[in-house]
């Protein structure tokens, strides 16, 4: 890890946002949607310790809620809870532990916080720090294109936040702007480490005839080829949200997210600066390499990559606009949901069979 310079006798990296606009004078939280299931209600008290006050986020596997800590003189803290379905499934309730573990051995500057709870709980959850301020999905909402210098600042700070993630050997694996929480106190925050995995476990053979998992618009294309993953698949993550930010579009639009994530697998983006001309040939190099569909070519670590970021100017340009290929078209079963549902189900059968097999071979 490199040295953090100190600013006024604090680490440079504990207010990495301080001074950009986009950043200041914060929205309120997004709205949700509506509950996927019946929620806990206000004053619900969780094993004596967490009362809770308010859903703050829904997703397809839990809901998060805002509670005071009693033993904490009543800060807030944020409670995550799986959905019944999920507390069902032995696939998804793995997850959920998974994360619960993975996020209560990380720590450092921009990585969330976990919060020790009681043992023998009453139910399966997990405790983290609260967040005040909004995601930066809703920042580039507003704000796109975000300024170079600023966009640059931001994915500097996620660098600084996956750097000591990958030093452990966790890949976050579902980087993407509404991961990111833009805080108040001008810090960035890394959530929800539901589709995180250390990087040592592997995927192996089973792991491969899994469905896929993730959001289609930032995978990378090794994601998209459910190939093993390791903390170049982030940087390509980084590459993604950069190019965003920059441009104020994502690349390989289509109105299709899957099929736009197979076209990353056959081509390159479009050039940052035939869509923003205003964007520097360094920035653009650095979103360029970032994005390489061979892992080989891009940035080998975080460190790499903010070491770029913040010192732009001495970037050497190599041309890497003058060598992108576009990408092919091309009928992919992943472009409809009954299609996608079909591959899904299959994955789980033959992953049923490959099981099956390697015991009887066991025996």
């Amino acid at each position: 890890m490199p040295d953090i310079p100190a600013v006024d006798g604090r680490p440079a990296a504990a207010t990495p946002l301080s001074g950009i606009p986009c950043c200041e004078d914060l929205l309120e939280r997004e709205g949700l949607g509506p509950p996927l299931e019946e929620e806990l209600p206000e004053g619900h008290v969780l094993d004596g310790r967490f009362i809770i006050r308010e859903a703050i986020g829904r997703s397809a596997m839990a809901t998060i809620y805002r509670a005071e800590d009693r033993e904490a003189r009543g800060a807030s803290v944020a409670v995550k809870v799986p959905l019944a379905r999920v507390e069902s499934d032995p696939a998804q309730f793995g997850r959920f532990q998974r994360e619960e573990r993975i996020v209560s051995s990380l720590g450092g500057p921009g990585v969330l916080r976990f919060v020790a709870a009681p043992q023998g709980r009453s139910r399966p959850y997990f405790v983290t720090e609260y967040l005040d301020g909004c995601t930066l999905a809703l920042v580039i909402h507003r704000s796109r294109p975000i300024p170079e210098r600023d966009a640059l600042a931001i994915a500097s700070a996620l660098c600084q936040a996956l750097g000591p993630m990958h030093e452990a050997d966790i890949v976050h694996g579902d980087l993407k702007p509404a991961n990111v929480m833009i805080c108040r106190d001008h810090t960035l925050c890394l959530m929800d480490f539901g589709l995180a995995s250390e990087i040592s476990s592997g995927s192996g053979f089973l792991g491969s005839l899994m469905p896929l998992f993730g959001t289609p618009e930032y995978m990378a294309p090794e994601q998209v080829r459910n190939k093993r993953c390791d903390a170049r698949t982030d940087i390509y993550c980084v590459g993604v949200i950069l190019y965003q930010m920059l441009t104020g579009v994502l690349p390989f639009a289509h109105e299709d997210p899957w099929e736009a994530a197979q076209l990353r697998v056959s081509g390159d983006p479009a050039a940052p600066r035939s869509l923003n001309p205003s964007i520097s040939p360094q920035a653009e190099e650095i979103v360029l390499r970032a994005m390489r569909r061979d892992p080989r070519e891009r940035y080998q670590g975080a460190w790499e990559m903010k070491k770029d970021l913040d010192s732009p100017e001495q970037v050497r340009v190599t041309g890497l606009s003058d060598r992108l290929k576009a990408p092919r078209w091309r009928l992919s079963l992943l472009g409809t949901p009954i299609a996608a549902g079909v591959l899904i189900g299959a994955g789980s059968l033959l992953a049923l069979v490959g099981l099956f097999f390697l015991l009887t071979r066991l025996h």
